[in-house]
């Protein structure tokens, strides 16, 4: 039985044959179906009818909207399906912004194929009879696992084609052909909005097995200049090799970041974890130093951050983003020392108190361990058992009753800074396991003898 979508789909497609025209399903849902994949996003393409047809049989299914009526765009109210109509597109401008775009249901399913970026997104579907329209080889590259540019001429002007080349790479495990390299060699993405740049990137993130394809591929093409400077001055840059022989800070960081999607679906915050994989030593270039042919980077959790908030403001205004990705750059490092060390309570109270998400935070600190050689499992192991524990403690000593404003206001405390002062001493307090009547006791103990020592100054 088909589903609610399928059927519109359908429905559109007979309803439009009536009056002569043809539907086609187009672009990313037919390649997916040519790999055996569900697709969410169905676009269909309607040929051989003008839109004022189309428009009268789509008024006929549902609410018509015009997500682009100069463009022969549609889509109807309560159904995830975009209808579009044959066009010729020609850029007139910089970015993916500037198209002339011209409507013309006539044109023929190679014309309109040709528009596409890539040959894989540019086989069609006969919706009614399941004829497949194949003008440019792509299901050939989709079984030779190739992302190979449909046109030379049109491919250069949408810029944002470079990071889709690199998006499509990584999320399907395909090469990018030569010629397709080349071409995205010379393009210049700089007038791309950060929107655009961020959404490429995200879907690399979240759904690539391997998302260091996406900025291999950059790197491969030379495109980490403008969008990616923080991250190409990774390159080249030297680490200890007692603990990082797999090479400098940018395999570094590509390997954590492949482990870092491994266990994505686990954390708080998938997409804020992944950009803190990607982010969390952006500062080893400005702190690395050789001593004695050892290279170290004292430091580089701190001294990254300036980095991180550039290169993230760059590409987005999301505070959250951005306040959770220097909160765990910050700290990256601290679980495994403390396990190592053997940290008291206290300490790892005290980091897991500072920390936006703590178990994200030693997941962090897991896929850190794992992106570099030699790898230590059973050591990493150990201090996941460790940290496990550790936060199980922290949770139980927050859940207990803890000393709060109104308790030292009742106890005489005026509200101020110094109140203020005294919350925070309280919160230590609590930190270090010490019950509540004991803590608000010694904080009222603090606070006299600060309001002395003030009134002496």
């Amino acid at each position: 039985m088909r589903g609610m979508m399928d059927d519109i789909v359908y429905r559109i497609a007979e309803k439009a044959a009536e009056r002569g025209g043809t539907a086609y399903f187009v672009g990313g849902c037919v390649r997916d179906m040519m790999m055996g994949k569900e697709s969410k996003d169905i676009d269909i393409e309607i040929h051989n009818i003008i839109p004022s047809e189309l428009e009268i049989v789509l008024d006929g299914l549902g609410k018509r909207i015009e997500t682009g009526k100069s463009f022969g765009v549609y889509s109807l109210k309560g159904y995830n399906v975009d209808i579009a109509m044959p066009r010729r597109e020609k850029a007139t401008g910089s970015g993916h912004r500037d198209f002339r775009i011209d409507v013309d249901p006539y044109i023929g399913e190679k014309e309109a194929a040709r528009r596409r970026d890539f040959t894989i997104n540019s086989i069609m579907r006969n919706v009614l009879t399941g004829e497949i329209k194949d003008n440019y080889g792509g299901i050939d590259d989709i079984k030779n696992r190739i992302i190979r540019h449909v046109d030379d001429n049109s491919f250069p002007e949408d810029p944002l084609r470079v990071l889709r080349a690199a998006q499509f790479s990584a999320r399907l495990g395909f090469k990018i052909a030569p010629k397709t390299e080349e071409l995205c060699r010379g393009i210049d993405i700089t007038s791309l909005s950060a929107e655009r740049v961020m959404g490429e990137m995200k879907k690399a993130l979240m759904q690539a097995e391997t998302p260091s394809v996406f900025f291999e591929v950059l790197r491969k093409t030379d495109q980490l200049d403008f969008w990616f400077y923080e991250l190409k001055k990774l390159i080249g840059v030297k680490q200890n090799e007692n603990y990082h022989k797999e090479g400098d800070v940018w395999t570094h960081t590509m390997m954590v970041l492949d482990e870092a999607a491994k266990v994505r679906d686990t954390v708080s915050c998938p997409l804020y974890f992944m950009i803190s994989a990607l982010v969390h030593d952006l500062g080893k270039p400005e702190a690395t130093e050789i001593k004695d042919g050892v290279a170290h980077a004292y430091m580089h959790e701190i001294k990254g951050l300036k980095y991180v908030e550039s290169f993230l403001k760059r590409l987005t205004n999301e505070r959250d983003m951005i306040k959770y990705a220097l909160n765990m750059t910050a700290l990256h490092m601290k679980p495994n020392v403390a396990a190592g060390a053997g940290s008291s309570v206290k300490s790892t109270n005290r980091m897991f108190d500072e920390s936006a998400a703590p178990l994200d935070l030693i997941a962090l600190s897991q896929c850190d361990g794992r992106g570099k050689l030699p790898r230590d499992d059973k050591k990493l192991a150990e201090n996941l058992d460790f940290l496990t524990e550790r936060y199980g403690v922290f949770m139980e000593y927050m859940s207990r009753p803890y000393v709060t404003g109104k308790d030292l206001i009742d106890a005489g405390l005026e509200p101020g800074e110094s109140l203020g002062d005294a919350l925070r001493y309280a919160h230590k307090l609590r930190l270090a396991g010490v019950e509540k009547d004991s803590a608000i006791k010694q904080t009222l103990s603090y606070a006299g003898k600060k309001k002395r020592k003030d009134k002496k100054k």
